[in-house]
């Protein structure tokens, strides 16, 4: 059953940029402040309508589709529209976000407006939107800096994807986009890892030359001998406050030895290294590889899992100068593990594909990726 939008029927969202997007490459775009939505993909919508129960914890919530087409106002700046209908959000009323939205269309200069008034108190957007061999910014060294922004990623996805719309439809052109459960919507400083899982990155549909191109891609990195690699990473530097950020690219380029030295690095918030959160982590990890192993014919290709939790308490604790478990409540760790992206994920009854490549037991590939997760989090919680 195609779930609906949580929208009235006479509703309409201009769609921003997803600002704590840190890998892939589809845009992600922020619809309410629990919600984000993607564009859909038929294998995606399947595997959500299909999700057995115990993967459930582990994924976002699937909240339905919605319709969204592409608006270019005379000057040639491009917002997308969620609606059910084809109606102009009212700029005189209603959500205040869409009001600013309305008024501010799509422009380098005006979407960083938007992004620092939308997030009051928050770190602030540098003000250039400038991409140096479609990778963040490096230093003469080849280091990425630490950001003194939101994660510029997905202000980099969110401009290609309005590219390729403008360039390959007309504005009257309806796209179904998938809503799903923003899972850090909980918190106020994300710390986001998101790591690229399995052996295997290219899907039973994949051409020849894409197979050839995702298999070196695994050579080369820790795909091969990890079954991991990082696909992008946000931590919030509490002595500094701003984001500590690093791409995709970034990741292919470890050594086994350097991804172990980023898992470390995105546990330290800039004072101290987080080794409170290891134990929280490694048991969410270990619950899910045990889901895991379960999932019969299931395979993974090309999903990642993200690692998720709060810099904000570390960041009281150092503004008020307060012990840390003092501010960290009854829940001191906040800490969530979800697999995202699900375009290539194949599996037996799949609606989208009823004759799959068949493939049985469970995804031994995705298992070593988490296995290996799991023992290096365990190294550094045994301080190696």
């Amino acid at each position: 059953m195609v779930g609906q939008s949580p929208l009235g029927p006479g509703d309409a969202v201009l769609l921003q940029p997803f600002v704590h997007q840190v890998g892939g490459h589809t845009s992600m775009l922020t619809y309410d402040e629990h919600t984000v939505c993607k564009p859909l993909v038929s294998q995606e919508l399947s595997f959500y309508e299909s999700l057995p129960l115990a993967m459930r914890q582990f994924t976002p919530q699937y909240k339905g589709i919605v319709s969204v087409h592409l608006k270019k106002d005379s000057l040639g700046n491009l917002t997308l529209i969620a609606s059910p209908s084809l109606g102009q959000p009212d700029s005189a009323g209603g959500d205040p976000a869409v009001t600013l939205w309305h008024k501010c269309r799509w422009s380098h200069s005006q979407v960083t407006k938007t992004f620092k008034d939308s997030c009051p108190g928050k770190v602030l957007l540098r003000t250039e939107l400038q991409y140096h061999t479609d990778s963040l910014l490096e230093d003469a060294n080849g280091k990425q800096a630490e950001r003194k922004s939101y994660n510029p990623w997905g202000l980099h996805c969110h401009r290609q994807h309005l590219n390729r719309m403008s360039s390959k439809h007309n504005e009257n052109k309806l796209h179904q986009f998938l809503l799903l459960e923003n899972v850090v919507s909980k918190c106020s400083y994300p710390c986001i890892l998101d790591l690229k899982m399995g052996t295997r990155q290219h899907g039973d549909d994949a051409s020849e030359e894409k197979k050839a191109r995702h298999i070196k891609k695994c050579e080369q990195s820790t795909s091969a001998s990890l079954g991991v690699r990082i696909c992008g990473m946000q931590v919030y530097q509490a002595d500094t406050g701003h984001f500590l950020c690093k791409d995709k690219y970034y990741g292919r380029k470890l050594s086994p030895e350097g991804f172990r030295q980023t898992l470390r690095q995105f546990l330290c918030t800039g004072n101290q290294l987080r080794t409170d959160l290891l134990e929280p982590i490694i048991l969410r990890l270990k619950a899910l590889l045990a889901v895991i192993r379960k999932q019969s014919s299931y395979r993974f290709y090309s999903s990642s899992l993200l690692i998720i939790y709060d810099g904000q308490e570390h960041k009281e604790g150092a503004d008020h100068h307060l012990p840390l478990a003092k501010t960290q409540g009854t829940n001191p760790c906040r800490v969530d593990v979800r697999m995202i992206d699900f375009a290539h994920t194949t599996f037996k009854g799949s609606k989208s594909n009823p004759n799959p490549t068949p493939h049985d037991g469970p995804d031994h590939g995705y298992i070593f990726g988490l296995e290996n997760l799991i023992k290096i989090l365990q190294s550094l919680s045994e301080g190696k």
